[in-house]
């Protein structure tokens, strides 16, 4: 066989071996938090780009609700491009988050018919490579469909960002069940930083991140995102106090 052939058989073969693969066989692009302690636990150093990830509130309630799409939305302010936003019914604050970084002119809002629809819209959006972030907000996410969007996100190298919200207290426990999200993680809020004077202090959440593909569970209590859409330590935490650090523990799924 003559060389080039050879050569050309062997690339082609290299190839087909790397698209089998997926960003799991290359380097893969990531977005740091900014915060070493999270970031250390990340593969690569921060939240995967070309990949999907899983947010939910820590309970059942609006103010968790509310935290996550939060969390949601300073991952998309710090991130490139325009943002593609997926609801089924219209209760998003818009001014909420651009208090974290995302400005309107920058989000596309898609309201969706029912969580197939949205599912659609959400894999169109992935595939289309436009974009910066698709982010969906949906009860139920099977390993199908989950596995669709990862695959939609892995081809374009855009983030795609599953937020679990529920209706009622039966639909809670599908967010335990297998998806093929590289991450996933839960946002509860805490009693708010302390002030040297009365008044309320910057927000705290208290950050689970329940899994990660190839890296660890762990929990870490931040402050919730500026107008750049950075969450920080509390500066206890940061200066090491022993409350705290014996506060932090491995969260379980």
């Amino acid at each position: 066989m003559p060389e080039p052939v050879v050569s050309s058989v062997v690339a082609e073969l290299r190839d087909r071996i790397q698209r089998l693969e997926g960003p799991s066989g290359r380097v893969r692009e990531v977005l740091p938090f900014g915060v070493t302690e999270i970031d250390s636990r990340l593969p690569g150093g921060g939240l995967a780009l070309a990949a999907l990830h899983e947010v939910a509130g820590g309970g059942n309630g609006a103010i968790d609700g509310a935290a996550a799409a939060l969390f949601a939305a300073a991952i998309a302010a710090r991130s490139k491009g325009q943002v593609l936003w997926c609801v089924t019914r219209p209760d998003l604050f818009a001014p909420a988050l651009a208090q974290v970084g995302l400005l309107p002119g920058r989000v596309i809002y898609v309201e969706a018919g029912d969580e197939k629809s949205l599912l659609s819209c959400m894999e169109e959006g992935l595939r289309h490579g436009g974009l910066g972030v698709v982010v969906g907000e949906l009860a139920r996410l099977s390993m199908t469909a989950s596995r669709r969007l990862q695959l939609a996100a892995e081809r374009s190298g855009t983030i795609g960002i599953a937020i679990r919200r529920w209706r009622r207290q039966t639909e809670a426990s599908d967010f335990g069940q297998p998806t093929a999200s590289v991450t996933r993680w839960r946002v509860s809020v805490l009693p708010s930083s302390p002030l040297p004077v009365p008044g309320v202090g910057r927000p705290r959440w208290l950050l689970e991140l329940i899994r990660c593909r190839a890296g660890d569970s762990a929990d870490f209590e931040v402050e919730a995102p500026d107008a750049t859409g950075r969450i920080a330590l509390p500066s206890e935490l940061v200066h090491g106090s022993p409350q705290t650090e014996t506060g932090r523990r491995s969260a379980s799924a």
